[in-house]
């Protein structure tokens, strides 16, 4: 059932989904200072590939004041707007019985989008 639901998200934009976010990486890896930010954005176009059956697991707050200021940063400067994009997806799945499971990874996705820095996925 996973995999046949995770088709239907790729087909009906997922995919599209997917690309942007490696778009984005892709656009924050040009200088080095975008390095970590472009790797959490990779992070979240694997989610966004094949989201059901994907689970995050938090590794708690991530140690050292480095990460600490790259969640702080990533929050002001992108992690919110997308987090807030995935919310509104979700609430418009959930007008129906159908999209309620779509509507449920939109907001695993945003809550991945808020704070990525400390997350595995697997």
């Amino acid at each position: 059932m996973k995999t046949f639901l995770n088709i239907i998200w790729v087909v009906f934009g997922g995919f599209m989904i997917a690309v942007e976010y490696v778009m984005s990486s892709i656009a924050m890896m040009v200088t080095i200072i975008g390095i970590p930010f472009g790797l959490q954005t990779l992070k979240l176009a694997l989610v966004a590939l094949w989201p059901f059956g994907t689970t995050i697991q938090s590794d708690g707050w991530p140690q050292g004041c480095f990460a600490d200021i790259m969640n702080v940063v990533w929050w002001f400067v992108g992690g919110f707007v997308i987090a807030l994009t995935h919310v509104v997806w979700g609430l418009i799945f959930y007008i129906t019985i159908i999209g309620i499971p779509f509507g449920n990874q939109h907001f695993k996705l945003a809550w991945l989008a808020l704070f990525p820095f400390g997350k595995t996925i697997s």
